[in-house]
């Protein structure tokens, strides 16, 4: 008797007993939803074949080119400015008095625009010619045979009075604070010049001419006199008035 009842005992415990699993379970009455197993974020992570999002990296090739031609920038820039490229000159020393530059660059190009030849400046005049370049003269020829391209420089320094006149004051030049631009070449081949194209092509040379005033601190075309029918003078002389631009 006493070991039926023992038995009986232990077959009730095991019936009562709860599971091992540790999953909660639902109550009585309440809906469980079901998760679609696309929208898990583990399985599309996970699902063999899916595509990345993550950017490709270049290959290593064009990575050197483009820290090559970044490294090549840095060799030839001039005036703490990687857009003013060229070779340090130095100290140039003027025959007469009044002429020199204490730091001189020859400029062969101002934000990707060359220069016709090589042009010895300062550096407060071809950060103004950089200046000029990007605000105003490739702006106004971009729809004008394909864009700027380059400079055709009529004089850069040269110890020399004003206009070569006998008598006359130093002339900017001779300080190394002006260029002389007369004409454009576009990107087509074709060229713009101030002799010929002055009151021609949308009037972009007249409006190039008058954006450079206050930029250069003097600014001479066409309009100003006899010697500047053909060419832009513009030098970085201040005056006590203000830019003078004619």
């Amino acid at each position: 008797m006493r070991l039926g009842m023992m038995l009986l005992f232990v077959a009730s415990a095991a019936v009562a007993a709860p599971e091992g699993s540790k999953r909660p379970v639902a109550r009585a009455g309440a809906s469980v939803t079901a998760v679609p197993a696309q929208a898990s974020i583990e399985t599309v992570a996970f699902t063999p074949g899916a595509v990345s999002l993550r950017p490709a990296l270049r290959p290593r090739s064009i990575a050197n080119q483009a820290l090559a031609r970044r490294a090549e920038r840095r060799k030839g820039q001039l005036c703490g400015d990687h857009d003013i490229q060229g070779d340090v000159v130095g100290f140039v020393p003027g025959r007469i008095n009044g002429c020199g530059i204490a730091e001189a660059v020859r400029v062969k190009s101002v934000a990707g625009v060359s220069l016709s030849q090589p042009a010895t400046l300062d550096c407060s005049a071809a950060k103004a010619l950089k200046s000029w370049t990007v605000k105003s003269a490739k702006k106004n020829l971009s729809n004008v045979g394909g864009g700027l391209a380059s400079y055709r420089v009529a004089a850069h320094y040269a110890c020399r009075t004003r206009n070569n006149q006998p008598g006359a004051r130093i002339s900017e030049h001779g300080r190394g604070k002006a260029i002389d631009i007369s004409g454009f070449t576009l990107r087509d081949g074709s060229t713009l010049t101030v002799l010929k194209d002055w009151r021609a092509s949308g009037r972009a040379l007249q409006r190039m001419h008058k954006d450079a005033c206050g930029t250069f601190g003097t600014v001479l075309g066409p309009n100003s006199d006899r010697f500047h029918q053909d060419h832009f003078h513009f030098d970085t002389a201040r005056h006590r008035g203000g830019a003078f631009c004619r």
